[in-house]
């Protein structure tokens, strides 16, 4: 019995001398809950509307100030026409746009019921309608309120009106979803494996004393998996048209030219991870473990990122699934050009030429 009590004590000891392990038993867990406790929410908070205000009177004031006052909406702009609707949908921040129409408060207290309109970017469906049902709870509370004991009751009807998807399919939230995860993994994983396979196989010391340049080494390598990832994008957007009758409302070669920017960046990232690890097992443990719950969690493709404490949010600005989702929904979805995506192609385009640089610095040309 002692000797069985001296070798859990020795485990315990070796246990708490590698800080590798203590890392995984007690600080995975610790971010894991708070990842998943603030990120993985059906609850939609702080979601960014505009106002169009033709009313101008004491209840469309009321009720503007009872939807800011809410934790489920915060007012960003003040619209003056219908004109600037689309505009304000097409900056990528507007959830949504309510509008009053003229003699708001007439309508209700004469005619004890007005309307107020309630447009929703309905490229992700699931998040329009739960904005809209939020909308019509601010709307009753305050037609409750505003209603005087003993009289007729006045009503405040929500007209539902949803852009770019007014059939609220669910393909046009998740196709796009699905291009960023799917060309993110395949991409990363398949050449984080590369150079390791090659420093395993013994085969590295040939390609490094061959008249062939490093940088050429590394280039090779990413080259033939650009080529297959871009037929695995074809692949998609081709049963995306066809299979799953979603067009593309957009410029094609933008949408080509994007996702072959998004590849690269990819392969990058995945070029890093070969040259900074030593198995094959290691590399493809990262690539797939650490790109697939950034990109689920950060990339706003299964949860809201207005969601998420200020901290998550500033670290999935770092997540590259990210900013190409938010590409392919304007291209693919709303239609929209060049001029309104180009923040988040410079974007894609820095983080390319970072890793590349990065890679290119760990890579070394001898092996010990």
């Amino acid at each position: 019995m002692k000797q069985f009590i001296t070798f859990i004590r020795k485990e315990f000891v070796h246990v708490f001398r590698d800080r590798k392990t203590l890392l995984m038993l007690f600080g995975l867990p610790v971010v894991q809950i708070i990842l998943f406790g603030f990120a993985l929410t059906n609850e939609i908070k702080n979601s960014h509307v505009a106002i169009l205000n033709n009313a101008h009177d004491a209840a469309s004031a009321k009720l503007i100030d009872r939807i800011e006052a809410s934790k489920y909406f915060e007012v960003e702009r003040i619209i003056n026409n219908e004109s600037e609707i689309d505009d304000v949908f097409k900056t990528g921040r507007i959830r949504a746009v309510i509008v009053f129409p003229h003699g708001f408060e007439t309508e209700l207290m004469h005619e004890n019921k007005a309307a107020v309109q309630f447009i929703a970017d309905a490229s992700d469906p699931n998040t329009a309608t739960t904005l809209a049902n939020y909308l019509s709870s601010i709307a009753l509370d305050f037609q409750r309120e505003i209603t005087v004991a003993g009289s007729e009751p006045l009503r405040i009807v929500p007209e539902i009106r949803m852009l770019y998807n007014p059939e609220l399919k669910g393909a046009p939230n998740f196709v796009p979803g699905v291009i960023s995860l799917v060309l993110m993994l395949i991409c990363v994983m398949m050449t984080s494996i590369s150079i390791v396979r090659e420093k395993e196989l013994g085969t590295m010391e040939i390609l490094l004393v061959s008249p062939f340049k490093p940088i050429y080494v590394i280039l090779a390598k990413a080259v033939p998996y650009l080529l297959l990832s871009f037929i695995n994008l074809i692949v998609i957007l081709l049963i995306s048209v066809f299979a799953l009758d979603l067009p593309i409302q957009g410029s094609i070669l933008l949408l080509l030219a994007v996702s072959t920017l998004y590849i690269i960046t990819a392969l990058s990232l995945g070029l890093l991870i070969s040259t900074t690890t030593a198995s094959q097992q290691t590399a493809m443990l990262l690539s797939l473990m650490g790109m697939l719950l950034p990109t689920v969690l950060f990339s706003g493709f299964m949860f809201p990122i207005e969601n998420m404490p200020l901290p998550l949010r500033l670290i999935s600005n770092l997540v590259p699934a990210k900013w190409f989702y938010i590409i392919v929904k304007s291209v693919m979805i709303k239609g929209l050009g060049l001029a309104y995506i180009w923040k988040e192609v410079l974007v894609l385009a820095g983080m390319t030429v970072f890793l590349l640089g990065l890679s290119f610095r760990k890579f070394k040309i001898r092996l010990a």
